[in-house]
């Protein structure tokens, strides 16, 4: 979603925006990322030190209660802390890895697809759709397959080929 098109939204509905507001949905919507509270809180106190914690939680309330930005768990990779971003025009899904937490946003006719088959398999009128595919990258594949290959136990050398020697039972004397 365009700042602009936030601005307007916060205009309609007769939320003044303030100069600390207006840092957090710049962060939200411009860094490309998924940041937590103590992200953007840490980040918007760069550009103003005057902002506080709760500030951020305010506004944050306000523009999810105002559709204007959502809140994500993101498979809860890293704990319980939740994530922002402004909420798009296109349906995505998030694509999480589970050991190094990247996210990839994943758009295209296969969630188009899905929310239709919903809504006629089930008579259902789909308002909000949100995806979270957790795995693993094709880096921390590549690390998970040297680690688990370092676990296994080492193979012993075969003995060489040829005839095998067996002793012999010593003789008993009676």
């Amino acid at each position: 979603m365009a700042l602009d098109s936030t601005e307007g939204s916060l205009k309609l509905r007769g939320v003044r925006l303030t100069r600390q507001r207006q840092i957090l949905l710049e962060l939200i919507d411009r860094t490309g990322a998924h940041l937590d509270v103590e992200q953007l809180y840490r980040m918007a106190k760069e550009r103003d030190p005057r902002i506080n914690r709760v500030t951020v939680y305010r506004t944050l309330k306000m523009l999810k209660a105002g559709g204007l930005v959502d809140e994500l768990d993101l498979m809860h990779y890293g704990g319980d802390q939740h994530y922002y971003e402004t909420r798009l025009k296109q349906e995505h899904a998030h694509v999480i890895c589970l050991r190094c937490g990247r996210v990839e946003e994943f758009f295209g006719e296969p969630l188009q697809r899905l929310r239709k088959q919903i809504e006629s398999h089930f008579g259902f009128q789909v308002l909000l759709a949100r995806t979270e595919v957790g795995g693993y990258c094709a880096h921390c594949q590549t690390l998970r397959a040297r680690e688990i290959e370092a676990m296994r136990p080492p193979v012993k050398a075969a003995a060489p080929a040829g005839r095998a020697r067996t002793r012999r039972a010593p003789a008993r004397t009676e």
